[in-house]
């Protein structure tokens, strides 16, 4: 099956849905609010509509978990051998900032682990992917940089606008002589891992399956790993609950 997937396809599909948010982004957008009470914008229902219908044109018989459709039953996905699970713009909190700081996440999941990925930054004009082997941001193979003294300064990245404090406690308890912690919304602190500009990602607050899936399989193809900090053991996906557990990516 991975074969016949494309990644090509699924950047070509990334960056039609990137095209279209900069288009609101650029103007005035108004925000609703979920249930669930996180905001949602019309960039977030367009970036959805344009993957979701490229990607059951493309390959209708894969299918589709993301955050802006209806979820699935577990007794019906269970089943599911690959399947694509889509976050059309993670860090809705920054693209309403208008920092640049969000994403458009397409990963392919096969069984529970991720095996594909693409991740698109259209305002900082980042392309990050993960072909099943290796990982690439615009086209140079990851990682970019390897720190050959993580005793001497560890660099750390965490999340701009979900900083909890177990996270912030566990960055401080880090066996270095000196500490850098950088701020970074969205996908792109796994993105940061992957790419070597950080060594260590603690996440000790919630997260959902899709705001991950796509990245870690650039952190994983990468050579790096998104750890559970429960037990140690790789973040898996599909599970009956979507909210991933705590966890460090490293």
């Amino acid at each position: 099956m991975i074969e016949k997937i494309d990644i090509e396809d699924l950047k070509e599909i990334a960056l039609k849905a990137g095209e279209a948010i900069m288009k609101i982004y650029n103007k005035d957008f108004s925000v609703d609010y979920k249930d669930d009470k996180s905001p949602l914008t019309e960039a977030d229902l367009k970036s959805n509509e344009i993957i979701c219908k490229n990607l059951q044109k493309l390959y209708p018989n894969i299918p589709i978990m993301s955050e802006e459709n209806k979820q699935v039953s577990y007794d019906t996905r269970k089943d599911w051998e690959y399947y694509f699970c889509v976050d059309p713009i993670d860090g809705t909190k920054e693209f309403i900032k208008k920092n640049g700081e969000f994403t458009i996440n397409i990963g392919l999941i096969y069984k529970n682990r991720p095996i594909l990925g693409v991740v698109y930054s259209p305002a900082l004009n980042e392309l990050y992917w993960a072909d099943g082997k290796n990982s690439y941001k615009n086209g140079e193979k990851l990682p970019l940089n390897v720190n050959q003294t993580p005793k001497e300064k560890l660099f750390v990245v965490a999340s701009k606008s979900h900083l909890s404090p177990e996270t912030q406690e566990f960055i401080d308890k880090l066996d270095s002589k000196e500490i850098e912690q950088i701020s970074k919304g969205s996908s792109l602190k796994l993105c940061m891992v992957a790419e070597g500009i950080a060594d260590i990602y603690p996440r000790l607050a919630p997260t959902m399956e899709w705001d991950t899936a796509a990245a870690d399989a650039v952190v994983r193809c990468a050579g790096k790993m998104i750890y559970q900090y429960e037990n140690n053991k790789p973040m898996v996906y599909n599970k009956k609950d979507l909210l991933n557990p705590w966890f460090v990516a490293a």
